[in-house]
């Protein structure tokens, strides 16, 4: 796993130099995971969601590829697709709430393996701009919630991209589902 992981991270930062046959090698070896995190976020979307995560992961992707250069390691680049992924998601249900102006009422679970009920496209934008706001009180809670709703992350592998500990990603992670939870009862 660590060579691995040491694989990736050295073709990321040699796509970033310019090397253009390092993202060549790079894309198969991450595209499995981020076809994993992409399925992850799907299962907790309605259950007729227009959007597969192939689809969901190459939107993300195209969009990934403009970010070439940011990354420094393996764990980055995953939490910044986690966060594009939300975008696409976020974009994608404003588009349709546009299209179809629903009015039925908000039910967002904050659990990372629990499916959102029902076709309710709000769902997404609500927690989403709760997550801005939440951002704008504790940008490392934001960054957690987006890594495990949005990007299927465990707390273990949450910690490892934030560099924090097990206990203080399990510590934040139920302060920011309290707050959000409390702020989406109010919205």
């Amino acid at each position: 796993m660590e060579e691995a992981a040491t694989s990736v991270t050295e073709l990321l930062q040699r796509w970033g130099h310019g090397d253009r046959a390092a993202f060549d090698e790079l894309a198969p070896r991450v595209y499995d995971e981020l076809k994993r995190v992409a399925a992850a976020c799907l299962r907790r979307e309605r259950a007729n969601h227009t959007l597969v995560a192939t689809a969901l992961v190459n939107e993300a992707f195209l969009r990934l590829v403009d970010q070439r250069g940011a990354f420094q390691n393996r764990a980055q680049f995953f939490a910044i697709a986690a966060g594009m992924m939300r975008r696409v998601l976020v974009d994608h249900a404003r588009a349709r709430a546009a299209a179809k102006r629903p009015q039925r009422a908000l039910q967002v679970t904050l659990e990372p393996t629990v499916a959102a009920s029902g076709d309710n496209v709000l769902e997404v934008v609500c927690l989403d701009e709760a997550l801005r706001k939440l951002a704008e009180l504790d940008a490392r809670q934001a960054q957690l919630v987006e890594l495990r709703y949005f990007g299927g992350l465990t707390n273990e592998e949450a910690a490892d991209v934030l560099g924090l500990s097990v206990r203080t990603v399990k510590r934040d992670w139920a302060t920011a589902k309290a707050w959000l939870c409390h702020h989406l009862q109010l919205g």
